[in-house]
């Protein structure tokens, strides 16, 4: 690793929360801003380094993970908000982290992949950060809990329905609220005009069905989508890094859809 920064960012609330930034070289391809899972109450960004440095290290990008505040303490929109706050700082200092054309990317894993969606849209909103790509890893859609993937008893392993119901009663315990856009990316009225997303599900995941409905919908309006279903694997096999075969098989998805943009546009910046 080239060098590993942490800063402290204020947040729009007054408060303030970490992020850790790992540049892998000299002159990184891009700049990926990575909100991780753990339900919007658990997990940090120390138990997801590992995961981050292999990220930058075999895709070239500066990464930024982003240790949003937690529930039940920070509901809803806490989280949103602070992963807002990181993307506009990347965007910011896009130029001095990889260049000022290097692209942005943003992802995360199951509610970070849903953080990520809703970061997606509210760029789009707001006129920038202009994010190159999605990537949105069995990520959290919707809280509909009669999608047929939470009832199938093979799913029910690490995330469980009853989990997952326990999950949105801490992050959104307003049940009306969550089917607000920024709680709940599925029911955004219109997803034209968003970055290409990267998609990936996994078979015995609770939150598969979901995933694939927001792919399929994003797709209807337009959006270029790559998709790919994991067969054999449960919710949250991505983290395991340096245990399952298949978190390293993701990680070389995501790094070459990665790589395949930059050829794109050294090829494109080459004819112009």
């Amino acid at each position: 690793m080239h060098r590993t920064e942490d800063h402290v960012l204020d947040a729009s609330d007054g408060g303030s929360f970490r992020i850790r930034v790992h540049v892998p070289r000299e002159s990184p391809t891009g700049v990926f801003v990575y909100l991780h899972g753990g339900g919007w109450v658990l997990q940090d960004i120390d138990g997801y380094d590992t995961l981050g440095r292999q990220l930058a290290e075999k895709s070239g990008c500066a990464v930024v993970l982003v240790d949003y505040r937690k529930a039940p303490e920070h509901p809803f929109p806490t989280a949103v908000e602070d992963s807002w706050t990181a993307l506009t700082w990347a965007g910011e200092h896009l130029a001095e982290l990889a260049g000022a054309q290097a692209p942005l990317y943003v992802g995360g894993d199951s509610a970070g992949g849903n953080l990520s969606a809703v970061m997606a849209l509210r760029a789009r909103e707001n006129g920038g950060p202009a994010i190159a790509k999605q990537v949105l890893i069995y990520p959290v859609t919707d809280a509909d809990f009669t999608r047929p993937s939470y009832g199938e008893e093979e799913n029910q392993t690490l995330l469980t329905t009853e989990f997952m119901s326990w999950f949105w009663d801490q992050y959104v315990p307003d049940a009306e609220q969550r089917t607000h856009p920024d709680a709940a990316p599925f029911h955004a009225e219109d997803l034209s005009g968003l970055p290409p997303a990267l998609v990936i599900t996994a078979a015995h995941d609770v939150l598969r069905d979901e995933g694939e409905a927001y792919a399929a919908k994003l797709e209807e309006a337009g959006v270029e989508v790559h998709h790919r279903r994991w067969e054999g694997q449960l919710h949250g096999f991505f983290s395991m890094v340096n245990v399952l075969p298949a978190s390293a098989e993701v990680m070389d998805f995501v790094v070459e859809s990665i790589a395949t943009d930059v050829r794109a546009e050294l090829e494109e910046a080459g004819e112009r």
